[in-house]
């Protein structure tokens, strides 16, 4: 059983979608041991703390610099013996500490087609706001894994979502996560743990010789 580590800042949608594929036995026997929140009173927490799953708090505000923040981090990781991270809504960002520690073991999951409307900057519905603006007529979601440059880490999945006459931002934002997020990232998670995905000069190779 390869253990998961989800690191979480807000509502937790697609924490929930992780739940919810391990409860039915989708996550490639992997099993989430722990929701590592940024904040405080996030509904993440409470939607962990319903199925169970222990949640540890790393409150970014209490330290002084990324560094420091990044050092706690690995700290809970290491104590629950993360193999793999998975990012789901998590805001912070990482240093190449980190990165190098959990390198092609940190996933993910960005609310565009990457190599659109990602980096520093593009989070939550500014992503889809941008879109919007410069009215492209196809969006997604990104699944990919993590290094030291913002969204620049290898594609593991992407999924096309049509954009639609008369969208908000919020409108958009939900149907991007219930047509491609919530179906992607678990999906990435069974891959990874079922030793599927290789990763050869930054470029996913995954294995699809079972299907």
């Amino acid at each position: 059983m390869l253990r998961i580590v989800v690191l979480v800042s807000g509502g937790g949608t697609n924490l929930q979608a992780l739940i919810d594929a391990q409860k039915q036995d989708k996550l490639g026997g992997g099993r989430i041991v722990c929701v590592l929140s940024s904040k405080p009173d996030v509904y993440a927490l409470e939607r962990a703390a319903v199925s169970g799953i222990p949640t540890e708090v790393v409150s970014r505000k209490q330290y002084s610099s990324a560094e420091e923040f990044d050092d706690a981090l690995l700290c809970v990781l290491e104590e629950y013996q993360a193999d793999l991270v998975v990012l789901a809504g998590f805001l912070s960002i990482f240093g190449s500490k980190l990165t190098k520690r959990y390198e092609n073991k940190i996933i993910n999951v960005h609310p565009s087609l990457i190599p659109s409307f990602c980096g520093k900057g593009f989070y939550g519905l500014k992503v889809h706001e941008a879109a919007l603006q410069y009215g492209v007529k196809v969006t997604g979601a990104t699944v990919h894994f993590v290094n030291e440059i913002t969204d620049g880490g290898a594609i593991i999945l992407q999924k096309a979502v049509e954009i639609r006459q008369g969208d908000t931002a919020e409108v958009l934002q939900r149907r991007v996560m219930e047509e491609a997020e919530w179906q992607l990232l678990p999906k990435a998670v069974e891959l990874f743990c079922k030793g599927r995905i290789a990763v050869e000069d930054n470029r996913v190779v995954i294995d699809t010789t079972d299907n």
